[in-house]
């Protein structure tokens, strides 16, 4: 904007010049050219809001919510959101302390019958903020094959109950969905309700959040989006995840107008006081609080959680000083970018700050035979190896402790998944033996060859 206008000038001149230049601001055509990119390469379907002072600048969706159907993504879909809940269970945790049923600073043990001697210094504390070292279930080797079956809460607790820690509570920082799933137990030992009755009497009602809830597979729910997955390059309907399992870590629905009404009420001091938000977006380690992240993005303070679950992964973000709320709600679990990169690049066009429209790789094929000379394990770090194989003619990558992906050539030595946002390329010495590869992720990292 102009900082100096003539005195001369004509007020009707001046509210003209104002009024162009206001035009000229105008984010939304290029939030709207950067995801209708993304769309056409496929690489985005779902649902965004950008909202500032609490206005909405920009509600608009894109792809299907029912590929088979269909049937268009809108504003009012609804997407589940995974570990935005989070962010729910934690401001009922705080609500319940505000009306004395709870403290955080409370023992857990306090609400659970043959309490574990190993959860003793566990704090309600510790669970809000991931630092009590309970084992993570989601991270079990059997989680998957049980994902589809109902759980009663006192089931899945007894999966981890007698698990030693992972470190002494405090101590360190480890994501633990057990740890709130415990949270939602609490709630209702604390509360006399069911966990999704207590949020629906006590935050989506209150705050007219008519299209948000816990999603149960068997209820009608109109505009409900299907979640999708990826194998070998191809778009499959997600895998069956009954909602018993997620429960306080992740069973949620909403749509983005919803998260819109959310963000405003918690920012404005309409859900919690003064003293409960401050600890809710207080970090305690590793940039954590309580069921939210607070970290610094483009020199402006930014408080946040994504979440990721069969089918769908989403991303809420908040910078709080310039009233900027953007909602990212995908259903698909794949594709690059993540809903988390696709905020930062549409704040980045809000605050004028670099950003790049994403540009479509070509895939081409490679010769079976020069695949051959890529397999073998790859050392990134003493106890992290990234191991390539085949899987017919198609080039496959697994990292330790995390699921296969399928690799897809850009060039004869360079490779992508199309579920993550990174690339490998292998590395050959001058007589053609493969040496080593480079995992560009942010940053490049080299890992030899050790087989």
């Amino acid at each position: 904007m102009n900082t100096y206008i003539r005195r001369n000038v004509a007020p009707i001149a001046v509210l003209f010049l104002l009024a162009a230049n206001a035009v000229a601001q105008d984010p939304a055509p290029k939030f709207d050219e950067y995801l209708n990119a993304l769309a056409a390469q496929q690489r985005f379907t779902g649902s965004v809001l950008v909202a500032r002072d609490g206005k909405v600048i920009f509600s608009k969706a894109y792809a299907r919510a029912n590929v088979e159907l269909d049937v268009p993504n809108t504003p009012q879909t609804k997407f589940r959101l995974g570990s935005v809940t989070k962010q729910f269970t934690a401001t009922a945790i705080l609500l319940l302390q505000e009306r004395g049923k709870l403290g955080v600073a409370d023992p857990i043990c306090k609400y659970f019958d043959n309490c574990p001697a190993a959860w003793s210094e566990v704090t309600i504390h510790h669970l809000l903020s991931h630092t009590g070292g309970i084992p993570n279930f989601t991270s079990f080797p059997d989680y998957i094959p049980k994902m589809m079956m109902p759980v009663t809460t006192q089931e899945m607790i007894a999966r981890f109950k007698d698990k030693p820690l992972d470190f002494k509570p405090g101590e360190k920082w480890a994501y633990s969905n057990s740890g709130y799933f415990l949270l939602g137990a609490i709630i209702e030992k604390a509360s006399g309700e069911l966990y999704e009755s207590f949020l629906q009497k006590n935050i989506f009602e209150p705050l007219k959040m008519t299209d948000t809830g816990y999603d149960h597979f068997e209820t009608i729910l109109k505009n409900r989006a299907t979640g999708y997955s990826m194998t070998l390059g191809k778009m499959v309907n997600s895998a069956f995840l009954d909602m018993t399992q997620p429960y306080s870590a992740g069973s949620l629905y909403s749509t983005v107008e919803d998260l819109f009404l959310w963000n405003e009420a918690l920012y404005s001091g309409k859900v919690l006081s003064a003293k409960s938000f401050e600890m809710m977006t207080t970090p305690v380690k590793n940039n954590y609080a309580y069921g939210l992240g607070v970290e610094t993005k483009f020199n402006r303070k930014m408080i946040s959680h994504g979440g990721g679950i069969n089918g769908f992964a989403t991303f809420i973000a908040r910078f709080p000083e310039e009233k900027l709320s953007i909602v990212v709600l995908r259903n698909a679990d794949y594709g690059t970018p993540a809903p988390g990169r696709v905020m930062q690049d549409l704040a980045a066009i809000v605050f004028g700050e670099k950003y790049e429209i994403p540009k479509a790789v070509t895939e081409i094929k490679v010769d079976p035979k020069i695949l051959d000379a890529y397999v073998g394990k790859y050392q990134l770090a003493p106890n992290f190896v990234l191991t390539i194989s085949k899987k017919g003619d198609q080039l496959m990558a697994q990292a330790t402790g995390q699921p296969q992906l399928a690799l897809f050539a850009e060039s004869e030595t360079t490779f992508f998944p199309k579920v993550v946002d990174l690339k490998i390329t292998f590395v050959k010495d001058a007589t053609g033996k493969v040496t080593d590869l480079i995992l560009h992720q942010g940053v490049d990292r080299l890992a030899k060859k050790v087989d």
